[in-house]
C-alpha cells in the first residue's frame, strides 16, 4: 500500500488499523533542539480522542501516546521521531456481519477492487482511527511554528449554520462545550440535533472552520506547491471530507472583481482579505482561513439493503460504536493537518533563503 506519507521536509510516515494492537508514526525531519511539552500533544489527543462525550462514539480509548525515538531530555534530537499509540478497546466481533457484505459509501467495496482484501473490522486502515497519528504530529509541528496560532471550531451541523465571522467570535468558546462551536446558544442547539439523529440510527455532516494567525508573508510556491492547494490536499485526506474552500470560497464567483480585490495598506497589509491570507499560492501575512465539509458517517445503526461479495442484494443491520456526527471530532484533525502544512512550509522557506 503507498500513500501512507506526507510532507517534504517535515514528513509523516503513519501505520497500523483500527483494530490491531496499536497505531504509530515516524516523523522526518524534524529540526534538533525544540523542546517537547508532551502535556500538549496529550491535550490535542484527548480532543480527539473517542468516548469524551454523549454525541461521539463510545469506544473507550485513553490514546496515550508512547515515544520511542528522536525526544531526549525533553528536546528533539533531530532524529526520526517514532511514536506508538496502543488500541485497547477493540470490539471486532461488531463487524463480523460485514465480513462478507459492502456497506454503502464506505471504502469496503474499494479495497476489495483494488487489495483483493480488506479488514473489516473498524475499516482497517481505512478507519478515521488513523487520525490520531496525525494529531501526534500536529502537536508536534504546532510547536515548531511557534507564534503561529491555528484555531479549527464547528461552524455547521446539517443546516444549523453559525454565520457570524470569526474576527467577531470568541474562538477560545469553543473548547466549552462537545460540539466545538465558539457561539454557546448555536452550540447547544446543534448538540441537541446530534442527539435526536443519533436516536435514530441515523448519522450528520457539518463543517469545521479553521483561522490561522501569524504566518509571515513568503510561505508556499507559485505553481503547484501553492499554500492553498497543499492546505486543500490536507484537508480532502482527512476521512469523510467531501469539501474544502479558502478565503472567500464559492461566494467569492458573486462578487465583480472591484469588490472582491483587496486593496493594499501602505504597509502591505490589505483593507480585506477575500483572499484568505494566500495570494500567488503564497502567504501574504494575512490571516489564512478556510472550511472543511464533512459528510454524514457512512455506517448507520439501521437496517440498509447494500450488496455482498457476489453481488447478490441483502440487508443488513448495522452494529457498533460509530460517532452521528464527526465533526466535533474532527477540529483537532484539522488543526493538525494544517500544522502539518504549515511546519512543511516553513522549513522550505528556510531552505530556499539558504
Amino acid at each position: 500500500m503507498a500513500g501512507n506519507s506526507f510532507g517534504t521536509v517535515f514528513r509523516l510516515t503513519t501505520f497500523g488499523e483500527s483494530h490491531g494492537k496499536g497505531l504509530g508514526g515516524v516523523i522526518d525531519g524534524c529540526p534538533a533542539g525544540l523542546k517537547i511539552d508532551l502535556e500538549a500533544i496529550q491535550k490535542d489527543l484527548d480532543r480527539r480522542r473517542p468516548g469524551q462525550s454523549a454525541i461521539v462514539t463510545q469506544r473507550k480509548e485513553s490514546d496515550q501516546v508512547q515515544f520511542y525515538s528522536g525526544i531526549f531530555e525533553g528536546e528533539t534530537t533531530g532524529t526520526p521521531i517514532g511514536f506508538l499509540i496502543p488500541n485497547a478497546d477493540q470490539k471486532s466481533k461488531d463487524y463480523s456481519h460485514i465480513a462478507g457484505t459492502y456497506r454503502p459509501s464506505h471504502a469496503d467495496y474499494t479495497y476489495d477492487q483494488k487489495y483483493g482484501k480488506r479488514d473489516y473490522r473498524g475499516g482497517g486502515r481505512s478507519s478515521a482511527r488513523e487520525t490520531v497519528c496525525r494529531v501526534v504530529a500536529g502537536a508536534i509541528a504546532k510547536q515548531l511554528l511557534g507564534d503561529v496560532s491555528i484555531q479549527a471550531y464547528v461552524s455547521q451541523v446539517g443546516n444549523m449554520a453559525l454565520d457570524t465571522p470569526y474576527g467577531e467570535l470568541n474562538l477560545e468558546e469553543a473548547e466549552n462545550n462537545p460540539v466545538r462551536c465558539p457561539d454557546p446558544e448555536m452550540a447547544s442547539q446543534m448538540e441537541a440535533h446530534i442527539r435526536e439523529v443519533r436516536k435514530s440510527g441515523d448519522t450528520i455532516g457539518g463543517v469545521v472552520s479553521c483561522v490561522i494567525r501569524g504566518v509571515p508573508a513568503g510561505w508556499g510556491e507559485p505553481v503547484f506547491d501553492k499554500l492553498h492547494a497543499c492546505l486543500g490536499g490536507a484537508m480532502l485526506s482527512i476521512n469523510a471530507v467531501k469539501g474544502f474552500e479558502y478565503g472567500s470560497g464559492f461566494q467569492g464567483v458573486t462578487m465583480r472583481g472591484s469588490e472582491h480585490n483587496d486593496a493594499f495598506n501602505p504597509d502591505g497589509s490589505t483593507r480585506t482579505n477575500h483572499s484568505g491570507g494566500v495570494q500567488g499560492g503564497i502567504s501574504n501575512g494575512m490571516d489564512i482561513y478556510f472550511r472543511v465539509a464533512f459528510k454524514p458517517v457512512a455506517t448507520l445503526l439501521q437496517s440498509y439493503d447494500t450488496i455482498d461479495k457476489e453481488g447478490r442484494e441483502v440487508t443488513v443491520q448495522g452494529k457498533g460504536r460509530h460517532d452521528p456526527c464527526v465533526v466535533p471530532r474532527a477540529v483537532p484533525i484539522v488543526e493538525a493537518m494544517a500544522a502539518l502544512v504549515l511546519a512543511d512550509m516553513s522549513l522550505l522557506a528556510r531552505l530556499s533563503q539558504i
